[in-house]
């Protein structure tokens, strides 16, 4: 989660206030036997701050942790170039100061408000040398403002104490103040040295400005003649032929361009009304941060609160590829802009955004039906599978305005979020172009979100199980509903699991059919207790056992849908089967983006009747009773 710029310290007492460090801000995933310690841009962090890494062995809690990696000087003041100097600092002074928790035993914790969250890191945290509670004070943000002050910091983070965690969004709700007028921005290219100077004379700047790379000023001061030098050479790598942005702006010397690649940090006077920094004073490189980040929407407070990713500039030598990156289609008579088509999306498989996209293009007519009307969970990978995905709930103010939206109450944020709901292949396309892989609908559709049109058994295996003890398990739930004349329809989750669906029809509210659902795998379980489990908590569930999800039945839960390509290595698809093919032997990879759709072909859409006429359920629990 990331905070918008504010000018002023204030009180509020609905508002928390902390420390800003001058650091690097670094995810701690301990969730798993091996730890990931990385960077907003998804830098492994593991090897070059080891010491820090180290003591993670001490944690007692599986964990995903928030906060920042900060190096101290001589007198105990963060210091951001002592960091970039690691491998030449003997023995630097390093504290994670950890001020977030985003998951603790299985569960994500992003929904709770942040004092609640801050608790919960408090208890669990175990603190060491290295790794140490971020603390906060409520309410008094003027008087912390000025203490920090004559500390000689760089500022606090004031914090909403309800604030929930949104991932990858720079929200009002965390606000960042500075002492000092501190910025990033992204080298475009170097000029000519003067007289006894080497290497280069000043910094061309830019960053991007309602998703164009503009201009904004030139830097030749604030470099030591070891940092001109590695400066220099990392530049060497990256000279192109002609100027990166649009508009080529004046300058006084001759100017070698680069790729706008690599991110600095700056110290100004102010910013001039045409966006030009004043007296800019290079800091740092700032290696955590991607180009795409640094854009005027950083420094608004206006009511824009989502995240925008914007293309990167293209260099000529991108400019030849542009038919095969970047092109617009018109689909049900809307434009839509296909960007970086050839971006590989799946590594191992050499699968990219654009056969994304094409795959599902050419399942519209079988997925759609399974996503008309529905509120959609996006589930989205800008930068493939390897990279850190994150989930969009809310469409935010810049999504084109032939794409539907239907506000639906939270009552965990207390605020109406704008759900996108994808109706036809144009939407279809923007959501894919979005980096969305998977596509994750509500069970319920509008207008009546109250009442699901189908329920779900969601048979989710431990990794001590083999889809073999899946499949048993599938098969259980199918003996079971046969046993009380009920139809239900399996399909491959993508992933692990299976999930079950019978349909509903619309005419129970949710907590009836979540009742229903709790009753079905309660009798599974009493079937196979020794391979499944109704327990919910991890820290209580036996890790051999498959775990029989009833709760998918809650308003607002989410499952990937039919036809849904997975971000799993071999591109696998949630796959609808007949249950004669549920058999030993049979793998969720069997069906993936280069078979599915022949394979749908020649089946036909083996779910349909899912979303037909529902069950009786009374009948139904009649019978179980008998």
């Amino acid at each position: 989660m990331l905070a918008k710029s504010y000018e002023k310290a204030f009180d509020d007492k609905e508002w928390v206030f902390e420390i800003k460090w001058d650091g690097y801000r670094a995810i701690a995933d301990l969730s798993q036997d091996a730890p990931l310690f990385y960077s907003r841009n998804g830098i492994s962090f593991l090897s070059k701050f080891g010491k820090i890494a180290e003591d993670f062995s001490t944690q007692k809690y599986k964990m995903i942790l928030d906060g920042e990696i900060v190096a101290y000087d001589h007198n105990g003041r963060p210091n951001f170039q002592l960091l970039q100097q690691i491998g030449d600092t003997p023995d630097p002074a390093l504290v994670y100061q950890v001020c977030d928790l985003l998951w603790l035993n299985g569960h994500s914790t992003e929904e709770l408000p942040l004092l609640q969250r801050k608790e919960l890191l408090k208890e669990a945290l175990t603190e060491t040398d290295v790794i140490q509670y971020c603390d906060h004070i409520p309410e008094k943000g003027t008087a912390f403002f000025e203490q920090m002050k004559k500390m000689k910091l760089e500022g606090m983070i004031a914090k909403k104490a309800d604030s929930r965690y949104i991932e990858n969004h720079r929200t009002s709700d965390w606000l960042k103040i500075k002492f000092n007028n501190t910025d990033e921005a992204i080298i475009c290219g170097f000029t000519e040295p003067r007289g006894s100077r080497k290497s280069f004379g000043a910094l061309i700047l830019g960053k991007f400005i309602n998703g164009r790379l503009t201009y904004c000023g030139h830097t030749g001061t604030g470099f030591t003649n070891e940092s001109l030098k590695q400066l220099y050479q990392q530049l060497q790598k990256l000279i192109i032929k002609t100027s990166p942005f649009e508009i080529i702006p004046k300058t006084n010397m001759p100017v070698t361009w680069t790729k706008p690649e690599l991110v600095c940090e700056i110290k100004y006077s102010e910013i001039t009304r045409d966006g030009i920094y004043r007296h800019p004073v290079f800091v740092a490189l700032r290696e955590d941060k991607e180009p795409e980040e640094i854009s005027d929407a950083e420094n608004k407070t206006d009511k824009n609160t989502k995240h925008q990713k914007v293309m990167k500039a293209k260099t000529s030598s991108e400019t030849t590829e542009n038919s095969e990156k970047e092109k617009e289609i018109t689909l049900n008579k809307h434009k839509v802009k296909l960007t970086n088509q050839d971006k590989i999306y799946f590594p191992k498989d050499g699968i990219t955004k654009g056969d994304v996209v094409a795959y599902y293009q050419s399942v519209a007519s079988y997925i759609l039906p399974y996503l008309k009307n529905r509120p959609l969970s996006l589930n989205r990978f800008p930068n493939g599978i390897e990279e850190q995905g994150f989930y969009q709930k809310d469409a935010g103010d810049s999504i084109p305005e032939w794409i539907k939206t239907t506000q639906v109450y939270s009552e965990s944020n207390d605020k109406y979020i704008d759900y996108i709901y994808c109706n036809d292949k144009a939407t279809l396309a923007y959501l894919n172009n979005l980096g969305c892989i998977d596509l994750n609908p509500w069970n319920s559709s509008l207008p009546d979100l109250e009442h699901p049109d189908y329920l779900v058994l969601d048979l989710d295996p431990s990794k001590k199980n083999t889809f073999d003890d899946v499949i048993e398990t599938a098969l259980q739930v199918h003996e079971v509903l046969e046993s009380v004349k009920v139809k239900g329809y399996c399909k491959t989750s993508g992933s692990t699991g299976i999930h079950v669906y019978i349909p509903m029809g619309g005419k129970y509210n949710f907590d009836q059919v979540k009742d229903f659902a709790h009753i079905l795998m309660k009798q599974v379980n009493e079937k196979l207790p020794k391979i499944t489990t109704l327990e919910r908590s991890l820290q209580k569930r036996d890790d051999k056992k498959i775990y029989l999800d009833y709760l998918q039945n809650r308003t607002g839960q989410t499952l990937a849908s039919a036809y849904s390509i997975r971000p799993k290595e071999g591109a696998s698809v949630s796959m609808p089967l007949e249950w004669d093919e549920l058999k030993t032997g049979l793998k969720p990879i069997d069906f993936n983006i280069h078979n599915a759709l022949d394979r749908i072909k020649g089946k036909g859409d083996l779910f349909k009747p899912v979303l037909g006429k529902g069950i009786d359920m009374m009948k139904a629990l009649e019978l179980l009773q008998s």
